[in-house]
């Protein structure tokens, strides 16, 4: 039998666990067909297989891309419109963290982080506004209450998720006449692998990863006329110190 196109796809970069895999799974379910994006290929693989799986006619796509690779990146959404025919939202995940004080910060380091969160957005929102604009998407980036708090060691990582910040800002400016939103989220303590952390029953009290993929589809589910530009979210009962 014949599987019925979906009406609506989704390109979410550094998908294959945590934040960008939740949201995944809430488009998929969702009705959205779903490409995701991690380095490592054996695991995005897996986590496309589940996704088209936990859904009848569920469709996801698994590709290896860093998004330090511009190149790679473009290759990357254009075979995504051309096997769904077209983009609608975009989400801009992939992300580095390490913390440690300035004077022991590595070039390597600082480098990392900087291409991967800022750069690296960059290019995934410049291979993807093309297709965007031929249907008046949705551009979502995954930023950080760092992005407006400096945190003692954070200095490549805050550096990172200002910029992107500003990035995001400046995105809305430049392409809501193209008839595509921006929304950047930025979330606090969120129970992910991010950084080498394994979650687990002591996370309980932090944003779930589900938490923001279900703030993701009641944002694309506004009013087309309003735009929450800037979402910020916090645990609401977070341990006393």
């Amino acid at each position: 039998m014949t599987q019925t196109p979906p009406s609506k796809s989704a390109f979410i970069t550094g998908a294959s666990k945590g934040i960008g895999l939740a949201v995944a799974r809430a488009l998929v379910h969702e009705g959205y067909a779903v490409t995701i994006t991690s380095r490592h290929q054996d695991e995005v693989e897996a986590a496309a297989g589940e996704l088209a799986g936990e859904r009848q006619g569920g469709q996801a796509r698994g590709v290896a891309c860093d998004v330090r690779d511009a190149a790679s990146l473009q290759r990357e959404v254009d075979q995504h419109v051309q096997a769904y025919g077209g983009l609608d939202v975009l989400f801009v995940n992939a992300g580095v963290g390490r913390f440690m004080n300035v004077a022991e910060l590595s070039i390597e380091d600082w480098d990392s982080m900087i291409q991967t969160n800022l750069s690296g957005a960059f290019y995934t929102v410049k291979a993807a506004i093309g297709a965007l604009s031929q249907r008046g998407g949705y551009i979502f980036t995954l930023s950080s209450l760092a992005g407006r708090n400096p945190l003692p060691g954070g200095g490549a990582y805050n550096a990172s998720k200002f910029g992107l910040n500003g990035l995001s800002e400046v995105l809305n400016l430049d392409l809501r006449d193209r008839g595509i939103k921006v929304t950047q989220i930025m979330p606090g303590s969120v129970a992910t692998h991010f950084g080498g952390h394994t979650p687990s029953e002591a996370d309980a009290w932090k944003i779930q990863p589900e938490d923001i993929a279900q703030l993701t589809v009641d944002l694309l589910n506004m009013p087309e006329r309003t735009l929450p530009s800037r979402v910020e979210v916090r645990p609401s009962r977070p341990p006393r110190k």
